[in-house]
């Protein structure tokens, strides 16, 4: 305490002048409009820089739980898209669904001639392969979240890869980055519609190869190349890639081999959405059966 009297009584000269300037300024500041004006746009100015700095942390802290919002905002908005649904013809203003597997677990009733046919699912990319023969995605998303083997997988802007085993809680995408038969993805060119198919050929992760397109076909750099909707794993329009190249071939051949630049980003996949078609088991079997007649 004696320290502390001592010290003020040194510094009583100093501390007074600033005691009497803080009263100067504060008189100015309460009788003079332009000081005062002043002033308060100064003081806006820099508190409003220093609000900006701490959001700006702020924001960054909270990244994930961003993502994760913009993720099932997403997946709200798939399963809203008109592609979602099958439009059926009847003569009933009102049809039930008889589709039970919701991700709210009820009823689905179809207004007009409607019905659902696609649901989407999140999941997060928890392991990513991209310097091998054939690439594998891990989801952490499994059978006890609604998930079974071959489901279309598809990403913010493209297509994916196909889901090939399952667990309770994770399972495993073979990606389109996969120099395999079983990687084939029925696709088509968005303006002149010719359709061919989508295969890796292992060179670039960013880059695949559309053949079976006919050379009758007119196609142009930077068209875009999405699903034909003929797949079962699939809706239609879904970004594939774009045209990057074209290569003529031989003249015997009668169609092209095209460089698409793929629409998904595999090199920095965070988060996935799996597709599961509805009505995929309906279809199957009717053509399952129509073939055996045919045999």
């Amino acid at each position: 305490m004696r320290n502390l009297i001592i010290f003020f009584r040194r510094y009583f000269n100093f501390f007074l002048f600033l005691l009497l300037e803080v009263i100067c300024i504060v008189l100015v500041f309460q009788n003079n409009n332009f000081q005062r004006t002043a002033y308060v746009n100064s003081a806006n100015n820099i508190s409003g820089r220093l609000y900006d700095k701490y959001n700006n942390v702020q924001y960054y802290f909270h990244l994930k739980a961003t993502n994760d919002s913009l993720v099932a905002e997403n997946m709200r908005l798939h399963n809203a898209l008109r592609t979602s649904f099958d439009s059926m013809i009847t003569t009933n203003g009102f049809r039930t669904d008889t589709i039970r597997k919701y991700s709210d677990d009820t009823a689905h009733k179809v207004i007009g001639t409607e019905i659902r046919r696609y649901e989407y699912f999140a999941a997060k990319v928890i392991n990513n392969t991209l310097n091998k023969p054939v690439n594998y995605i891990t989801i952490h998303r499994g059978s006890l979240q609604g998930i079974r083997p071959n489901m279309g997988v598809i990403s913010t802007n493209g297509v994916v890869g196909v889901v090939r085993s399952v667990s309770d809680n994770y399972s495993v995408v073979l990606s389109m980055l996969s120099k395999s038969n079983s990687v084939s993805i029925s696709a088509r060119l968005g303006q002149s519609k010719e359709m061919g198919s989508v295969h890796w050929d292992g060179d670039n992760a960013g880059y695949a190869l559309l053949k079976d397109i006919p050379k009758s076909a007119k196609v142009n750099k930077g068209d875009t190349v999405v699903t034909s909707g003929f797949s079962a794993l699939f809706p239609e329009n879904i970004p594939i890639g774009y045209v990057d190249g074209i290569t003529v071939g031989d003249k015997a051949s009668t169609s092209y081999t095209i460089r698409l630049k793929l629409a998904t980003n595999f090199f920095n996949l965070q988060y996935v959405y799996v597709i599961e078609n509805l009505l995929k088991e309906e279809q199957q079997r009717l053509e399952d059966s129509t073939y055996k007649l045919i045999k």
